[in-house]
């Protein structure tokens, strides 16, 4: 049953981070309204392809819920009935969350995806919880957390909801992303909890000097994240002002983050250079340095082709995604360090 939960809790936490990635891809489409509504789209669990299905046609029937392009206006039907030749407003009840009430199919699929990868993360959070139960005698703690987990997922998907509400309000949008991480550290956790009641394996040396310097990066990781959430909503803001055929525009006149940023890499970069030659000469253990390493080196350089490059396909979702990735190696090397003395882990 431990092995089993294992397994499930590792499912989880690469489906939190297929989340991250499709999140990613659709911050650079721009197809956060590619679903107007919350949780179907336009209306529907499978969402339309075509456009003529969100038009009012004659003789046609309509579900409850179902969502319609009119005046550009959104417009829900009150009941499922059929139309007759002409249009009948009364059927009709005007969508108040936004006024937002375009429809692109490719925004649409994007959008949809990741609420599917979402769903499939939540299920596996939720079997997550239910195999915790096996530790009822032993580590209770663990059951408190995933059930906590699944409650934080609830949240996310809330949050998710709001986002799109707002029509991707930027501090909302950041909120989100910050919540994710979160939830990335929370499974991490369990799932190193569960291990050290199961397994003998590889222990770590101890160094003061070496756990503060991890605890540094993982908070300025988080600052970085949030930092490059507010940019990347203004990046967004200049594009729709813009358009993509003058992305070498975008950059022109950049707000004040972008340069705190930019200059706040290199204190990234400098604190986990030395959290690897530190590790390297005291020859600590921790292997997964060298990933930050990589980790950084893919963030700085998307980071760099972005800005020099004007933004070519992908890099977008690179750079977020390797620092996510960033943040989840981060922090479960500080749980490798804050194990006791004689507790081995596989």
């Amino acid at each position: 049953m431990k092995i089993s939960f294992q397994k499930i809790t590792k499912t989880a936490i690469i489906l939190v981070y297929l989340v991250i990635v499709a999140g990613a891809l659709v911050r650079m489409t721009g197809s956060g309204m590619g679903c107007p509504d919350w949780p179907r789209c336009f209306g529907y669990y499978i969402p339309p392809t075509d456009i003529k299905e969100l038009m009012w046609s004659p003789n046609h029937q309509f579900n409850k819920g179902q969502v319609i392009i009119k005046d550009e206006k959104l417009w829900v039907a009150k009941e499922t009935f059929t139309t007759t030749d002409t249009y009948d407003a009364s059927n009709w009840e005007e969508y108040t969350k936004h006024d937002y009430a375009e429809f692109n199919p490719v925004h649409t699929w994007v959008e949809y995806v990741n609420r599917l990868v979402g769903a499939l993360a939540g299920v596996a959070v939720f079997a997550m919880a239910i195999a915790s139960f096996g530790f009822w005698r032993r580590k209770t703690s663990i059951i408190l957390l995933s059930w906590l987990t699944v409650f934080m997922m609830g949240f996310q998907a809330w949050l998710g909801a709001t986002v799109v509400y707002s029509v991707l309000n930027p501090v909302k949008i950041t909120i989100h992303m910050v919540m994710a991480l979160i939830i990335v550290a929370v499974i991490l956790y369990i799932l190193d909890k569960s291990k050290a009641l199961n397994y003998a394996a590889i222990s770590f040396k101890k160094d003061k000097l070496f756990k503060s310097l991890l605890v540094t990066s993982l908070i300025i990781t988080l600052i970085q994240v949030v930092l490059g959430t507010e940019v990347r909503q203004f990046v967004d803001e200049r594009v729709k002002m813009l358009g993509y055929e003058n992305m070498h525009l975008v950059m022109d006149s950049p707000i004040m983050q972008f340069y705190f940023h930019r200059t706040f890499s290199f204190v990234v970069f400098g604190i986990n250079l030395w959290l690897y030659l530190r590790n390297k000469k005291l020859n600590l253990g921790y292997k997964k340095t060298t990933w930050v390493m990589y980790l950084l080196g893919i963030e700085i350089l998307s980071g760099i082709a972005m800005y020099y490059l004007d933004f070519p396909f992908g890099m977008q979702t690179t750079h977020l995604v390797s620092a996510s990735a960033l943040f989840g190696i981060q922090f479960y090397m500080l749980l490798e360090s804050s194990r006791k003395e004689g507790q081995y882990i596989a």
